[in-house]
């Protein structure tokens, strides 16, 4: 079973992502912030690591940005909130910090699971899934 950290800030969006993975079939562990993020994934590293951005103590982009200078290896899906032009404009640093995915927020429960599969298991070539702007 695939192993999932979900690092969010909003109990409750951290709980609704952790049922529908729960559901699907992936073993999720939650950290309310980067900190306790990175903390958790050192002591018990996950398949895939799925990060808000902007979260308080320590951002996504500066939990991407250690977790991929530690351990470069692991998937890591990027969440944003607000629209999808704000959403996007996040994308080229988060990419640039390792991320390989983005979800912005709302997301739907099939979008969320294509995304982890993908990312889990990634096609021959490099794709981002978005929703087209």
């Amino acid at each position: 079973m695939k192993r999932i950290l979900i690092i969010e800030d909003d109990d409750l969006m951290r709980t609704i992502i952790a049922t529908m993975l729960k559901r699907a079939g992936y073993e999720t562990v939650m950290a309310a912030n980067g900190i306790e993020g990175l903390l958790v994934f050192r002591s018990s590293p996950a398949d895939l690591v799925i990060t808000d951005l902007l979260m308080p103590e320590k951002d996504g982009l500066e939990t991407i940005r250690e977790l991929h200078g530690e351990f470069p290896d692991v998937p890591i899906i990027a969440m944003s909130a607000g629209s999808q032009l704000t959403a996007l404009s996040f994308l080229p640093v988060a990419m640039r910090l390792g991320a390989k995915y983005l979800l912005p927020k709302p997301f739907d429960k099939d979008f969320l699971l294509k995304t982890v599969a993908e990312a889990l298991n990634p096609p021959c070539s490099p794709a981002v899934p978005y929703p087209p702007v």
